[in-house]
């Protein structure tokens, strides 16, 4: 559940209401797990620190970017991990 395919560029989470409360589908449960058990934390964004947070993968050397794109829910609402390239990467984060 923690590999990356090589053609893999996006995971989109999703919150599930059941009926009195939002769930994390099992798209936002994956991202929890690769940046937790496979990614390695690069870096948080210049500019909105821990909302846009830069990983890389030691595996195949691919960036990814993990965002919170429904910013407007609580708690900044479920998580988007993307790949993301290095020349946006370095304009976005300070890494090495």
């Amino acid at each position: 559940m923690i590999d990356l395919g090589p053609n893999e560029t996006e995971i989109v989470g999703r919150w599930e209401f059941d009926g009195t409360t939002n769930r994390a589908d099992d798209a936002c449960k994956r991202i929890d797990l690769l940046v937790t058990k496979r990614l390695r934390k690069l870096a948080d964004s210049k500019i909105s620190g821990a909302w846009e947070t830069l990983f890389v993968d030691p595996v195949e050397g691919r960036l990814w970017e993990r965002t919170y794109p429904q910013g407007e829910l609580q708690g900044g609402g479920p998580p988007r991990l993307a790949v993301i390239g290095e020349p946006v990467a370095r304009a976005k984060y300070d890494f090495e």
